[in-house]
């Protein structure tokens, strides 16, 4: 079962509640096994937060993701390795979408920021 808790924002000017989600509720909400969790979590695919007692939790969008991952493995066959290439790329993606939506690219740091994302995709792809 979900849990909400109460944060505050970096600004510290309201607060802000996030749900938080053990494994267990995860592996389930997904029909995934928890040591399928671990295993994406020792890879580098998933990142969940920890508790102080060290219990893993799981935020929305890493729910989102684990979501992501399983319609790749399952429905497109994709082995870890390439899933975590296309995730490399999505981050790379969504962090360039705003220099161009904004504007920025229009100033010279911004093309400089654009020119540095577009490098990194394409040496993931090899180019």
């Amino acid at each position: 079962m979900p849990i909400l808790e109460a944060a505050h924002d970096y600004r510290g000017i309201k607060p802000v509640i996030e749900e938080i989600i053990f494994i267990s509720s995860a592996a389930r909400t997904l029909g995934m096994h928890p040591q399928t969790l671990r295993k994406y979590e020792r890879i580098g695919l998933v990142r969940p937060s920890r508790t102080v007692g060290s219990m893993r939790i799981y935020s929305r969008q890493e729910i989102a993701r684990l979501r992501m991952i399983k319609r790749l493995v399952a429905d497109y066959r994709i082995n870890l390795a390439g899933v975590q290439q296309l995730l490399s790329i999505a981050e790379i993606i969504e962090k360039v979408r705003p220099l161009v939506a904004n504007e920025c690219i229009a100033r010279p740091e911004g093309r400089r920021q654009l020119t540095r994302e577009l490098d990194r995709i394409s040496q993931l792809l090899g180019l």
